[in-house]
């Protein structure tokens, strides 16, 4: 009888740590695909960091006197870079906000200027960047739906006990700035 109990208490002891071990390389594998969705966002803004002086210094050619923007154009990059660099995700997404609605206004300035729009340069870089944003936003949804998976599998038990033991911390969301949800009033 003593050999019984003792059989079923080291099945059990052995049950609980291949469920540990299982589990916590399961968080592993859910955590490396949140850092790698980040990863893949990384490489895709630091492409569009780089875009952006060039088509500031194509514009800037046209238009000297709209030289404002291009300030703030050049602070909100920076910003967004040094947050990139920080891995900060709340950071990331404000200063994407801002590079956001200042793109249209880049756009904007080339409308008045028809030699711009027919600089092969500028167009080129603009579809570049379009092609970047969109990118980016498939990336984004990605990323959001790697880290959500992830916060969802260190709140839920049993799984928490082991997320506790290995220190997991709950990945930050990249959400859209307000102001960029407003809609673009449009006025003639």
């Amino acid at each position: 009888m003593m050999y019984v109990v003792a059989g079923i208490t080291a099945v059990v002891i052995l049950i609980l740590i291949i469920w540990f071990f299982s589990t916590w390389n399961r968080l592993i594998r859910l955590e490396e695909n949140a850092h790698k969705s980040w990863s893949d966002i990384d490489i895709l803004l630091n492409q569009r960091y780089d875009m952006i002086p060039n088509l500031v210094s194509i514009v800037k050619g046209y238009a000297e006197h709209e030289a404002g923007i291009f300030d703030e154009f050049a602070k909100a990059r920076q910003a967004a870079a040094g947050a990139l660099g920080r891995g900060d995700v709340a950071g990331v997404a404000a200063a994407e906000g801002i590079l956001s609605g200042m793109i249209p206004r880049i756009n904007m300035v080339s409308e008045q200027y028809p030699d711009l729009k027919a600089n092969a340069n500028f167009m080129d870089l603009q579809n570049k960047l379009v092609s970047l944003e969109n990118q980016i936003a498939d990336r984004r949804e990605f990323y959001n739906a790697a880290s959500t998976n992830f916060n969802k599998a260190i709140q839920m038990i049993p799984t928490n006990i082991v997320a506790g033991f290995k220190g997991c911390e709950r990945r930050e969301l990249w959400t859209v700035a307000a102001h960029v949800r407003e809609n673009v009033q449009i006025s003639f």
